[in-house]
């Protein structure tokens, strides 16, 4: 075998498990119904969130009993998770954001805002 026939035969294998790494983190698929837990310096609650991903975007319902419900949009890039909606607060309207961390094909955790002003944490379960 002359060497250009090796490096090439090495180089096609090597790319294989790099691939397939590359692919399964495009994989990360959250569609379903999750259970929040989330904590904040205000209060906690567990929320329903129902997710629908469609490639990198997602949409879906958040339902609450602090936030009210309210339909989400957001994105899914790797492992990192942003989603976004309207929520009610006392009679008025509040942006509420999380960001966080797909953790593994049934859990998430991360960082929430409401309106700015109140920051806390959550974990998510899918069911």
């Amino acid at each position: 075998m002359t060497k250009a026939v090796v490096r090439s035969a090495v180089g096609a294998a090597g790319a294989r498990p790099l691939a397939a790494v590359i692919s399964a983190q495009q994989k990360t698929d959250i569609t379903g119904t999750w259970t929040f837990d989330v904590k904040t310096d205000a209060g906690g609650g567990t929320p329903t969130v129902t997710f629908k991903q469609d490639g990198e975007k997602i949409s879906g319902h958040y339902s609450s009993t602090n936030l009210g419900e309210a339909d989400l949009t957001g994105t899914v890039k790797g492992k990192d998770i942003a989603f976004a909606f309207d929520g009610q607060v006392q009679g008025q309207t509040v942006p509420v954001t999380y960001n966080g961390t797909i953790d593994s094909p049934t859990t998430m955790s991360g960082r929430m805002s409401i309106g700015g002003a109140v920051g806390g944490t959550f974990t998510g379960k899918k069911k």
